[in-house]
């Protein structure tokens, strides 16, 4: 363990160590600790809990975030043991990060493999100058926002299951086919063995637009390319992708890329 007492504007790492710990009696009383920290199990298994409510089995390659006002407790289970690795940081940057939402209280689990590849990478914030203890705060701090950020989207991207994935490759599918006929959400919805409700909230939730918006903007896409390729006309487009006329195309054009067919025209590359 190494405690730090220089600051620089945007913050600083007070505190950082790495720990084997056995459980004999359980998790103890929550705490509130004052600062943040991160702490990444990277052998063995332990267990989390919160005041909001927040229960978790921790296991290797478990990242867990320790906001400075909510009690918390963890530890290894009685008969079992954990081993960590510890920064505890505080500073104005980590509070901005925390109002843009990528630090938020109510997610303090995240899960980050391969285990040894984000140990080393979570050591590397305090670099070869903190064995000499000559290292800038500022530059730890900067540090320590780089590995964090790309921790926080390795969780994010690998929160999607095989099966996600799978569902999600087959939807895609169904919605990018024939792009001359309507395509009916219900029908599609169908096919994939769900209500359309569930399949519009999934697909929400894995792609960020509803499954209408993407095929609309696959079909603009579409237009896209047939007046890069042919250089057609509105009426030869519009005939092509089964809109009922060429002022419903450009109507539709606009509202997904923002301009109309004329001005992308004249925009796009040569």
């Amino acid at each position: 363990m190494l405690r730090i007492e220089t600051n620089s504007g945007l913050g600083r790492v007070t505190l950082w160590g790495q720990t084997r710990r056995a459980g004999a009696t359980g998790v103890g009383r929550m705490r509130v600790f004052g600062s943040y920290a991160l702490v990444y199990c990277f052998e063995g298994r332990a267990y989390y809990r919160d005041a909001n409510g927040l229960q978790s089995p921790i296991r290797a390659g478990d990242l867990l975030l320790v906001f400075p006002e909510l009690g918390h407790s963890y530890g290894p289970e009685p008969g079992r043991s954990w081993s960590e690795f510890y920064l505890v940081f505080e500073g104005p940057v980590f509070e901005l990060w925390r109002r843009a939402g990528f630090l938020d209280a109510r997610r303090p689990v995240h899960h980050v493999e391969p285990v040894a590849y984000w140990l080393k990478k979570f050591q590397s914030v305090l670099g070869t100058e903190r064995s000499v203890g000559l290292v800038p705060p500022a530059l730890e701090v900067c540090r320590l926002q780089q590995v964090l950020a790309e921790a926080l989207a390795a969780s994010e991207a690998g929160a999607r299951s095989a099966e996600d994935a799978g569902w999600i490759t087959r939807a895609c599918g169904l919605l990018e086919r024939d792009l001359r006929r309507e395509q009916p959400m219900p029908v599609v919805a169908k096919k994939l063995g769900i209500s359309y409700e569930s399949f519009r909230k999934r697909f929400i939730r894995l792609v960020g637009v509803s499954p209408a918006r993407y095929r609309a903007r696959k079909v603009i896409e579409q237009a896209c390319r047939l007046m890069q390729e042919r250089d057609w006309s509105n009426k030869q487009i519009a005939d092509q992708l089964g809109f009922s006329d060429e002022f419903h195309f450009s109507h539709r054009f606009k509202s997904i890329l923002g301009r109309s067919p004329r001005r992308y025209r004249k925009t796009r590359p040569i």
